[in-house]
């Protein structure tokens, strides 16, 4: 589990991140929703400890991050996995050689080792023997795959996920939706999300964190915000008539 303990954050003189805690729970998919420009980037990049907090605690299993030494927070960052919005590949490498970079760099596997585990990666996200593909050679859909991939080839117990169905046609968002779902639940692994896609929220939103002003505004998982009547939230969700007529529907089958 990750904790999350009376954050706050400020550039300059601007504060993002005011007072936030929360609690992200292993072996569930967790949503950090919200407007842009309300924090949520800002929050998972301090958990990651690509911003510094100001204040507060953000405990891994119990561990302090805020509190680590450089040392300390490497082989932290060794239990993470990331995926970034737009898949973040390398154009001059391979699908292969993308999803074997964290492992040279951070891992004394042999070469079949190494092999075997990039196999066994592509495999699970359906992309056996694209090995030798270069991103240029793979759709958007194929390249979040990928990126998913390289993120889980650590074996991770923490995995992030920006923005994971940014630019992607509906239909291809679901498999990505299905497949981190399916990657976390197999695997234990507390998996965060930030996301705008609606479809996301309402399918695999098992603990849903919304920050709104900067702050932990609302909380709840799925069926909470079908049911919910905060109105930051139903301006945010619900702002569209198709979403509404989905809301209406979701209801009507709950009762």
């Amino acid at each position: 589990m990750i904790s999350v303990q009376h954050v706050d954050k400020t550039f300059g003189k601007q504060q993002v991140l005011f007072n936030i805690t929360a609690d992200f729970q292993p072996g569930k998919i967790n949503l950090i929703i919200g407007q842009s420009g309300q924090g949520k980037t800002v929050l998972a990049k301090s958990m990651v400890g690509l911003h510094e907090v100001d204040q507060g605690q953000i405990l891994y299993n119990g561990r302090d991050f805020t509190q680590m030494d450089k040392r300390q927070k490497t082989a932290l960052r060794q239990e993470i996995g990331m995926l970034f919005q737009g898949a973040a590949l390398f154009d001059s490498m391979t699908v292969e050689e993308n999803v074997k970079f964290p492992l040279r760099m951070f891992t004394k596997m042999t070469k079949k080792e190494m092999q075997d585990r990039v196999d066994f990666c592509l495999e699970r996200v359906n992309l056996s023997g694209r090995n030798a593909l270069f991103p240029s050679e793979c759709s958007g859909g194929m390249q979040k795959r990928v990126g998913i991939a390289r993120a889980i080839s650590m074996n991770p117990k923490y995995l992030f996920c920006d923005e994971p169905n940014s630019g992607l046609d509906p239909k291809t968002a679901i498999v990505i939706d299905s497949l981190i779902k399916d990657i976390t639940y197999e695997y234990g692994i507390t998996t965060i999300v930030i996301t705008h896609d609606m479809n996301s929220v309402i399918e695999i939103g098992d603990n849903i964190l919304f920050i709104h002003q900067g702050k932990n505004w609302w909380s709840g998982d799925k069926r909470d915000i079908i049911e919910t009547n905060n109105p930051e939230i139903e301006s945010f969700v619900y702002a569209s008539e198709f979403m509404k007529k989905i809301r209406a529907s979701l209801r009507e089958n709950i009762s």
